[in-house]
């Protein structure tokens, strides 16, 4: 079975390019140098620090591990080339919740990226889904646990 791609923007390339060479340079040698100090206060049997430096030393290599599986299958969209006239992956939209009559913007992004905190839908979510090829004026229905809502395409834009 092939693996996923992982679909991401340049910008989320370059963060989670950042953050490998941050975990591999910097954090690998902070971790090695708390296991150098608890190992030299004895007993390892009873030394939490040891315990603790260790176990963060397994969360790094796990977290190194999975970074290079998302960025092995990375599939780069350039925002440059993203074409406005329909959302896709790469688009930054404004949208208004018909019921509510209530403005929202998003920015769509492979799910690898996604942060509903910082705005940044994943394609894969199902507002993400279901904005996928809409064209400014669309209504779309999104189906959810409670029912459908519907939204309308107001504005269609590259990200920046």
């Amino acid at each position: 079975m092939a693996e996923k791609k992982n679909i991401l923007t340049y910008a989320g390339l370059k963060q989670l390019e950042e953050e490998l060479e941050d975990l591999k340079v910097n954090k690998r040698k902070q971790v090695a140098e708390k296991i150098k100090e608890a190992r030299e206060q004895g007993d390892l049997s009873e030394n939490a620090e040891y315990d603790a430096a260790k176990d963060e030393q397994r969360d790094i290599e796990a977290r190194i591990e999975e970074l290079e599986k998302i960025l092995k299958n990375a599939e780069v969209v350039v925002e440059d080339e993203v074409d406005v006239d329909a959302i896709n992956i790469g688009c930054k939209v404004k949208i208004l919740d018909m019921e509510f009559e209530d403005e929202l913007e998003y920015k769509i992004v492979g799910s690898t990226e996604a942060n509903s905190l910082k705005g940044k839908i994943s394609n894969e979510s199902p507002v993400g889904r279901a904005l996928i090829g809409a064209k400014l004026g669309d209504i779309i229905n999104v189906e959810t646990q409670y029912g459908t809502i519907q939204y309308k395409v107001l504005e269609i834009q590259k990200m920046s």
